[in-house]
């Protein structure tokens, strides 16, 4: 799936979902460093597991984060 970003550095989100675990995250611009860590990190780990533990994560001032865009990402995807 591709997911547009809102309110953040990178613009896009790629990832795919195989029997609810989540594989090749890839997000388009931010931090490379920060994504990069994040996509290792989340990979092989259910929706619901990535979804507890990084929604509502904000980058300073910002209502929102990269962690927190692949949430809505994944929330979208399992509706």
């Amino acid at each position: 799936m591709l997911y547009k970003t809102s309110g953040v550095c990178c613009s896009e989100i790629s990832f795919e979902v195989e029997d609810n675990i989540v594989k090749n995250v890839i997000f388009i611009g931010g931090c490379s460093g920060n994504t990069a860590g994040i996509s290792k990190l989340v990979a092989g780990m259910s929706i619901d597991e990535v979804i507890t533990r990084l929604e509502g994560t904000k980058c300073g001032f910002k209502s929102t984060s990269c962690p927190d865009q692949l949430t809505k990402a994944l929330k979208e995807w399992k509706k």
